[in-house]
């Protein structure tokens, strides 16, 4: 079966590298119009050639509230509409145990890996998907269901990601439908 977007505006937040560049070229493949952002101008400018069809970007830290605000009146500007939200941003910004982690570190990681999450869904919800339907992905990992020695911050994070999942495919269903994809390893060797 082949996936068609034709039609549909995706955007994709730290959509200039790795797992989420390969989903923007995928949804562009597709048929979908796509807008990447990240932090970084250089990074965002190369990415946006190598996706085939219609592409663009904005700079903007997904863990900003007012840098994703503008991202999104930028893209409803520029497209009409968002049909397609995937909330790909992510860090890791501290790998030991948790009863060591030092604040600052703490709280950055929540701020990009879970509160980036709630903000961009709820500016997904309000500028057009309440009305217009459609679909938000949230990136979480496999971490999530699982404790594992180093990451378990991180992992904390992604636990709220699903549920930050679980709880607006409730609430925002079935006009906007609401997934999460958790990538990784269940067997590391």
């Amino acid at each position: 079966m082949e996936l068609r977007l034709d039609g549909k505006v995706a955007l994709i937040t730290g959509g200039s590298r790795g797992i989420r560049l390969a989903t923007a070229k995928r949804f562009a493949e597709a048929g979908a119009r796509v807008m990447i952002t990240s932090r970084n101008e250089e990074a965002l400018e190369k990415a946006t050639n190598e996706i085939p069809g219609e592409a663009a970007w904005f700079v903007a830290n997904a863990g900003e509230p007012d840098q994703a605000k503008a991202c999104f009146e930028a893209t409803m500007e520029r497209c009409g509409s968002i049909d397609i939200l995937v909330n790909n941003a992510g860090t890791n910004a501290y790998f030991g145990p948790i009863a060591e982690i030092d604040l600052p570190r703490a709280t950055k990681t929540v701020q990009l890996n879970q509160m980036a999450v709630l903000v961009w869904s709820q500016l997904a919800a309000s500028a057009s998907m309440r009305a217009n339907g459609g679909s938000i992905i949230n990136m979480a990992s496999i971490g999530g269901y699982q404790a594992e020695p180093g990451i378990g911050w991180y992992n904390v994070t992604k636990a709220a990601v699903i549920h930050l999942t679980r709880q607006p495919a409730g609430e925002l269903g079935p006009e906007v439908r609401v997934n999460a994809i958790a990538p990784g390893d269940l067997c590391p060797s």
